[in-house]
């Protein structure tokens, strides 16, 4: 539930300022109340939404600049976490990317690949906490972004096989800065128009 809400306030198709149906959430998900109101909870510690024993729950959302300011953080904590990979990550290590590089489905494990060769628990719970900015559907909203993305799959393997640290930490906050370049781009877009929409009745 809470991923699937997430998703939804990222990508904008819940705008800020709309009121969660507690009752209309559960009927949905046909789930009881406890995990939705769990849900929202999360949502609220996440800064998505807001909850007030009055008015409810109201979606903050997330503003353009707010995602380019959650990307660059999230690209920051990548960044060092292939820098250190580049250091610390073995020769099996560096196989086994290569094999994830070429096949887009492995996305998320090879991201998390390179985060555990990092060998930095602080960095991956830090880690862990960022990478909630990026929606689940990402690619199914992006498919330009396929392709780009393997090639720099491919040019970050290369560059931890080169024990290159700067150009790994280097392409590794590229690719999480132009994700959010577009979903913030995104967002801007169908701010204006929702606004357009608004001002034409």
């Amino acid at each position: 539930v809470a991923q699937l809400a997430r998703d939804r306030i990222l990508t904008g198709a819940l705008p800020a300022g709309t009121r969660l149906d507690l009752d209309a959430i559960t009927k949905e998900f046909a789930t009881s109340r406890t995990p939705v109101r769990e849900a929202l909870l999360e949502l609220s510690y996440d800064g998505l939404v807001r909850v007030a024993p009055r008015s409810g729950i109201t979606v903050i959302g997330m503003s353009p600049q707010d995602v380019l300011d959650s990307f660059t953080i999230l690209g920051v904590l990548t960044g060092q976490a292939a820098a250190w990979a580049a250091e610390r990550v073995t020769d099996d290590g560096i196989a086994r990317l290569r094999e994830l590089a070429t096949d887009l489905q492995s996305n998320f494990v090879f991201h998390r690949e390179i985060h555990r060769a990092a060998h930095s628990r602080r960095l991956m719970a830090q880690i862990r906490q960022a990478v909630r900015v990026v929606p689940s559907n990402f690619f199914a909203m992006f498919p330009e972004h396929e392709h780009n993305a393997l090639e720099e799959h491919q040019a970050l393997v290369s560059a931890l096989a080169d024990r290159d640290a700067d150009k790994a930490r280097d392409i590794a906050e590229r690719h999480v800065l132009d994700a959010g370049r577009s979903l913030a781009d995104w967002l801007a877009q169908a701010d204006i128009g929702s606004t357009t929409n608004h001002t034409g009745h």
